[in-house]
């Protein structure tokens, strides 16, 4: 699920001053259409009711509007917990750039009806006043993710309390782990036997969801999250790290291949669902790729001469560690 949800297409140049908060001229551009706003996000809430009626078995044999209709009330359990984390993460950004006095649009919210588990592909928010300061740069990148944990991670507790732990056994479908995951797995459900796992209840995987999200966005690369958090950090040196991290996810590939292709192969198994396991990351360095050959391969540069103060250091070194904690090497895999 790409919830690339900072997209910054910003204009001007930089502005230098020790706070660089002034506020820019308005632009209706940017104030776009309240309307398109509520019509995508109404769409999206349609979209995701019904991927959490397909997760409940609540959808109808048949493909018919009424019983669909009358189904999508059942998948509240997922649905609900998944928008407030999506909400709160999005508005995150937009009150920390508010605060900073960066134009920002409302997010935009992008439906993905039967296209993926989820029924959304998160959300942009489009910024076209240039982040002034080091300060806002981080506080603007940080704030999304860090709201949206807040919320993510009692969902998924409370989720996990609701969820069994079962014996794996014939076909089934393994969720991405995580280091936070297997810890609130293990202080919720307490050890879990071999050849057992979680049977993820529909508010637990709203919850799995947000923390798959919140990873992905952390990835420091780009204009994600994660990438403004960087530079804020480490300022024109984050373009070297950035390299080196998009790349990195052609290595993640590579294992993937190596413990799901590889010995299917020699297995004589058929290589469908094993390159199916295997190719998420693959996919998400071609849509980095294009992010950063359409946004400028380096982080749009500027400096206020200002160094990031000791709790902001905090708090972006804070972000990159939960990256770490949050990174799924497989984040979804079928088997049998």
């Amino acid at each position: 699920m790409s919830d690339v949800d900072l997209a910054v297409r910003e204009s001007g140049p930089p502005v230098s001053g020790a706070q660089g908060v002034a506020p820019p001229e308005p632009d209706e551009s940017v104030k776009g259409s309240v309307r398109t706003n509520i019509i995508l996000f109404l769409i999206t809430v349609l979209s995701v009711f019904f991927a959490g009626a397909g997760y409940d078995g609540a959808l109808p044999a048949e493909p018919a509007l009424v019983p669909i209709l009358k189904a999508l009330p059942h998948g509240y359990k997922f649905a609900v917990p998944l928008l407030l984390i999506l909400l709160v993460h999005e508005f995150g950004h937009y009150i920390a750039a508010r605060l900073h006095h960066v134009q920002a649009s409302l997010p935009y919210f992008i439906p993905a009806p039967m296209l993926n588990p989820f029924g959304t592909m998160g959300a942009v928010i489009s910024m076209q006043s240039r982040i002034r300061s080091r300060s806002a740069l981080l506080d603007i990148g940080a704030a999304g993710p860090l709201a949206g944990l807040v919320v993510a991670i009692p969902v998924i507790i409370v989720g996990l309390a609701m969820s069994k732990v079962e014996v794996l056994s014939g076909p089934y479908d393994q969720e991405g782990q995580s280091l936070l995951y297997a810890l609130l797995k293990r202080l919720v459900l307490g050890p879990i036997p071999d050849g057992s796992d979680v049977l993820m209840s529909s508010t637990a995987f709203a919850g799995w969801t947000g923390l798959f999200v919140t990873a992905l966005n952390l990835i420091p690369v780009g204009q994600l999250d994660g990438g403004h958090i960087a530079y804020a950090l480490v300022g024109a040196g984050y373009n070297r790290i950035a390299t080196f991290v998009h790349g990195g996810l052609l290595l993640v590939f590579a294992y993937n291949l190596w413990i799901f292709v590889w010995p299917a192969y020699r297995a004589g198994e058929t290589l469908d669902v094993a390159f199916s396991n295997s190719t998420f990351y693959v996919v998400w360095f071609v849509l980095l790729a294009l992010m950063r050959w359409r946004a400028g391969v380096n982080h749009p540069p500027f400096d206020d001469g200002v160094t990031l103060s000791g709790p902001r250091k905090l708090v972006a070194v804070l972000c990159l560690v939960l990256f770490v904690l949050l990174f799924m090497p497989t984040p979804w895999a079928s088997y049998g």
